[in-house]
């Protein structure tokens, strides 16, 4: 089956996954943390794509991004990759790939699912086993959310700032909201989506997605032809 083309929508947030290859680490230590951080923070404010929510894991990365325009998101990747590649290459003494083909992204409606995949994305970790609670993780943006420790990195969404009127009321909300679990039915609609570039959110979202970009943003229905577009 043809690869759909990647839906990028300025001003929209977008869950964005890129992998290690072949399940491979993409980090080994501290230092490759650090400077893929250093590399994306530079890559962020060149391509004027805004961070919301990240989490490093060795074999993986995710972001919670809104892209100003259609082509910042791509071109952020792309800068991080021709930057980082190269340094975990000369350090480790190998060449080739290191991500397991392109990026993927599946655009959010930010109402329904932005602080649902914030709080999958730093409690990623902890279902992977890399800490007992996302607090103890280093490589994740969940610190700054709860007011512990502030990351340039992020730029915090309209609908963080709507959870209080001051700093600890947002903190704390945000840490109320991490506290209570996911459950399994959000953690299979996001792992089913976001690899395969689905948009998550309501059926009229999906819909003007559908139309805007020409292209399926869901998976077919069962007696829907598959090159249905709504006009």
């Amino acid at each position: 089956m043809a690869r759909l083309p990647r839906l990028i929508v300025p001003n929209q947030v977008h869950h964005v996954i890129q992998r290690g290859h072949e399940g491979q680490s993409a980090f080994r230590a501290a230092e490759d943390y650090l400077f893929f951080l250093h590399c994306l923070r530079d890559a962020a404010k060149r391509f004027q794509v805004a961070i919301h929510a990240y989490a490093l894991m060795p074999d993986q990365v995710q972001l919670l991004v809104t892209p100003i325009d259609e082509t910042g998101l791509a071109r952020m990747m792309q800068w991080v990759g021709r930057h980082y590649v190269p340094y975990f290459n000369r350090k480790y003494q190998r060449s080739g790939t290191l991500w397991q083909g392109r990026y993927r992204a599946s655009v959010i409606e930010a109402a329904q699912y932005l602080m649902l995949s914030s709080r999958f994305i730093e409690l990623y970790p902890v279902r992977a086993g890399l800490a007992g609670q996302a607090a103890d993780y280093p490589w994740s943006s969940y610190m700054h959310h709860i007011g512990v420790h502030p990351d340039g990195l992020i730029t915090e969404h309209a609908l963080y700032w709507a959870l209080g009127n001051t700093p600890f009321e947002r903190e704390a909300a945000y840490r109320s909201l991490a506290e209570q679990a996911l459950t399994a039915q959000q953690i299979a609609e996001l792992e089913q989506a976001v690899p395969k570039g689905w948009a998550l959110g309501s059926p009229s979202f999906k819909a003007a997605l559908e139309k805007r970009g020409g292209r399926r943003v869901q998976p077919v229905k069962r007696g829907r032809p598959s090159n249905s577009v709504p006009k």
